[in-house]
Parts: structure tokens; sequence; C-alpha cells
């Protein structure tokens, strides 16, 4: 019986966990577009919170070549608030930023600007999400995204 607890437990916070990451979206001009993301088949999700907020990434924009390693990121976030620290109370409209460059999660933020330093040169991905208090997403997911390159 325990060990039947416990996979279902397990299996639930592997589907959160899958709901939480899974998923992207954005345009070509930075903006957030609906997610094409897949939750969890399996078991009932805990309903999301909605919010009317949109995230943009002003810099980098599509597109752009920076040249050296450091580069600079710029967001606006509209009907949105950044929450002071994360929490489990759920509030609409309130949370923080996940940044993702190369499908790797390398920030969780409340700054709209700041610099992601020593990029490797190449072409990268970066999104940029903005979740609810407790890490998760919002139903629909709030996430922008654009393509950079890197030169040495």
């Amino acid at each position: 019986m325990r060990s039947t607890i416990r996979s279902i437990a397990a299996s639930a916070a592997l589907a959160l966990v899958v709901s939480a990451c899974g998923g992207s979206g954005g345009t070509d001009d930075g903006s957030a577009s609906p997610s094409t993301g897949h939750g969890p088949t399996s078991i009932a999700a805990v309903p999301r919170p909605s919010t009317d907020a949109t995230v943009t990434i002003v810099r980098p924009k599509n597109g752009e070549t920076i040249r050296g390693s450091d580069v600079p990121l710029k967001l606006a976030l509209e009907r949105g608030t950044i929450a002071a620290s994360a929490s489990t109370e759920l509030v609409p409209d309130e949370g923080h930023l996940h940044v993702v460059l190369d499908d790797q999660l390398i920030s969780m933020t409340s700054d709209l600007d700041s610099v992601i330093p020593d990029v490797a040169p190449g072409m990268h991905l970066l999104k940029i999400e903005f979740v609810a208090n407790d890490h998760a997403p919002f139903d629909p997911r709030v996430i922008a995204a654009v393509s950079f390159e890197v030169t040495g």
C-alpha cells in the first residue's frame, strides 16, 4: 500500500514538473503567444491561475548579432506584477520570470534589465516565461522567445 501511494505521489510530482517545464511559444518580434506545450494526460492537474500579463523581449532582438560573450537582456512586462518572493499563495497577475537559454533554465529573476554573462559564440534560443508565485506556469502560459547569434 505504501509503495502504491509513493508511486502515485512520484507520478503526480513528475507530471507537475513536465507540465511546468514543457512547451514553448513566442513570435518573431519577441512578444508572447499561446503555448503549444502538453500537460499531464494520466492524472488530473491542479487548476492553474490565469493572467492578463504579457512579456516581451526588448533585447536581444530576434535575429540580432551580439559581439562579445555578455548578452544584454531587456524585458517588458505589461499587466503583471513582479512578486517580492516566491510563495504558494497564488495571486492573479503576480509572479516572476524564468530565463531559459538553449532549453536550460539559467535564471529565476525579478529583473527586467540585466546581462546574461559568458554566452558561447553561435546561435542561441532565448525564452522568457512569466510564471506564478509557485514557479509553475499560468494558464495559458506567458512566454516570449527570440533567437540571436553571439560572435567572438
